[in-house]
């Protein structure tokens, strides 16, 4: 690179010296273009063809294009400055007074440093960031952009609106990525029966449910536990769904959990909802139970061991 530059002072020197400097400057500003686009074009290609995934592809293609920018920027400064060394100085000043006026972009560039080389999410990931939520789909220099999901949409399913987000943002806000490393996530869903029903067979209704919905059931989630086990220390004792039973003043709560994937967490629990409703509906000893008001005579309705004694008349 530095005998590139040396080569091309030169260049521009000896024209300099035989034609009008400002033509002169103009006319390898205008090559200088050219050759910018024409290598930016090739690198792009080049990448293409070798880079199948799309995230990866424009990744590099965004790298390749902000290297080529700065070092064109270089020679446009070489060209209508003259000699890099002496402006040394000069810019040393200079960047010190930007790094006061400009600190915010500044601590984005470092930002997007971190991003492209820590990769804590890249294209495609869902993140939650801040009180941001969504999937990235663009990713630079001083931003990056999420399409939201969650917010008055229930489920975490998409509002459609795209948030830009500035990658400063990422050394002041914890950052939650749901699809790297364990691409899965645990999901409840809350089912209550009346004290009356038959809640032991709700119970194993539920857990029979809840067992072909969960997501841990192909080789590629198999597969996906064991990378996440190699890369972080996670450690699950139990991934195979369970129900837990507890008490509320309605009834017997019935709380399935079970894995499932991000996106698929709306139509996961949609699916478990209507066969829930559908062999409940076939059931006589199981029904849902909802706030009511009724009056429970203990004296009649209480077993028989511990019922209260009949006021005296």
């Amino acid at each position: 690179m530095t005998r590139f530059l040396e080569a091309f002072s030169t260049l521009i020197t000896d024209m300099s010296t035989q034609a009008n400097p400002v033509l002169v400057k103009l006319l390898a500003t205008f090559a200088l273009l050219l050759v910018y686009l024409s290598l930016r074009r090739i690198a792009v290609a080049v990448v293409r063809k070798r880079i199948q995934d799309h995230a990866r592809e424009y990744v590099a293609g965004k790298t390749i294009g902000y290297f080529m920018g700065f070092i064109s920027i270089l020679l446009l400064i070489k060209i209508w400055f003259g000699q890099i060394q002496g402006l040394a100085a000069y810019f040393g000043i200079l960047s010190a007074g930007l790094a006061i006026a400009f600190q915010d972009p500044l601590i984005n560039l470092a930002g997007w440093i971190f991003i492209t080389t820590r990769t804590p999410f890249i294209l495609g990931d869902r993140i939650e960031i801040g009180e941001h939520k969504g999937d990235v789909v663009d990713i630079r220099l001083f931003q990056f952009s999420v399409i939201e999901v969650g917010n008055w949409v229930k489920a975490e399913q998409s509002t459609g609106r795209i948030i830009h987000i500035p990658n400063a943002w990422t050394f002041r806000h914890s950052t939650a990525n749901y699809t790297r490393g364990f691409n899965f996530i645990w999901d409840e869903i809350a089912v209550t029966v009346t004290f009356e029903s038959n809640w032991a067979a709700a119970k194993e209704i539920l857990s029979r449910i809840a067992g072909s919905h969960t997501a841990i059931q192909s080789e590629y989630a198999m597969q996906e536990l064991r990378k996440a086990a190699s890369q972080y220390l996670i450690q699950f004792e139990q991934l195979t769904p369970i129900v837990w039973t507890s008490v509320v003043d309605s009834g017997v709560t019935l709380t399935m959990r079970y894995l499932c994937e991000p996106r698929k967490r709306r139509s996961t629990a949609s699916a478990i909802w209507e066969e829930i409703l559908a062999i409940f509906a076939e059931r006589k000893d199981i029904d849902f139970a909802y706030p009511t008001t009724r009056f429970y005579d203990n004296v009649i309705e209480g077993k028989k061991e511990a019922r209260a004694q009949a006021p005296e008349k």
